[in-house]
């Protein structure tokens, strides 16, 4: 059985030991780490199987795990991600938005070169990275637009210096329009999905967001128009939020728990 470190215990962290735990991935969790020991602690107390609690993020590679999954934040990606690889382990990475810092994306890049290890990048909450991946080279054109409850939105820096306030939007309303370097930066909590896109596709100066705040809506939905020489694709997905996280979305944990399934797997592979 595949060993696994677990670096963030919150919503989306608690839902991957809980499907290691229950055998739907056939794995063990051995080791843990969170920012909030209380938040380490509350996960393992759920469990049947304890992992071990680990002091720092660097220990959690430094025990002899297969893959680390990172389910924390864009800086537990900048912190950790270069000692998880030189240790020799794969790193499954879920805040995808800090990979679109060129330095970032480039030392990691090489380090699973030079060290002969893997990272993964579940899709999240969008479909359709299959089919962008394999016309990007004839894309021309790609979009997402993305609408979400004020309360998922809340908290981003994008507010920090915005006259916007979430709580007096009484319809829906477009409140970012830019690049996807522009939105990861702006909103790192809320739309890996444009970080997925961009990598996926023609990068993130040409992958264009809009964000769209909307009162009347219980769901987390993403439309995504991609075209070029080789025709045109639309994609849109509803999601519903996850219960313990407004801010992600239900099927961003699913599919991470999918990855981690087939990472840990001998069968048929379905798709690229």
């Amino acid at each position: 059985m595949k060993k696994i470190g677990l670096l963030g215990c919150g919503a989306i962290g608690t839902q991957i030991a809980l499907a290691i735990d229950s055998g739907k991935i056939s794995a063990v969790l051995t080791h843990v780490y969170d920012d909030s020991k209380d938040a380490s602690s509350r996960l393992v107390e759920k469990l049947k199987n304890k992992p071990e609690i680990v002091e720092n993020f660097h220990l959690l590679s430094s025990h002899p795990v297969d893959i680390v999954v990172e389910a924390a934040s864009q800086n537990a990606v900048r912190d950790a991600a270069l000692s998880v690889l030189q240790n020799k382990r794969d790193l499954m990475i879920m805040s995808v938005g800090a990979l679109l810092d060129e330095s970032i994306y480039d030392v990691l890049s090489d380090a699973c070169k030079d060290f002969k290890k893997t990272i993964y990048l579940p899709s999240g909450a969008i479909a359709g990275l299959d089919a962008i991946k394999s016309v990007r080279d004839e894309l021309e054109s790609i979009s997402i637009t993305t609408t979400k409850h004020p309360r998922s939105l809340k908290g981003a820096k994008f507010f920090e210096t915005s006259d916007i306030d979430l709580d007096l939007i009484n319809k829906s309303t477009i409140i970012f329009q830019g690049t996807a370097k522009q939105a990861v930066s702006l909103f790192p909590a809320n739309i890996n999905v444009a970080a997925l896109l961009s990598l996926s596709g023609i990068g993130s100066e040409k992958t264009k967001v809009t964000i769209v705040a909307d009162p009347n809506t219980d769901k987390n939905t993403h439309h995504i128009e991609a075209g070029g020489k080789f025709g045109k694709m639309t994609f849109t997905i509803e999601n519903f939020p996850d219960p313990t996280n407004p801010k992600t979305s239900r099927l961003a944990t699913l599919s991470a728990i999918e990855t981690l399934r087939k990472y840990c797997s001998n069968e048929i592979q379905i798709g690229t």
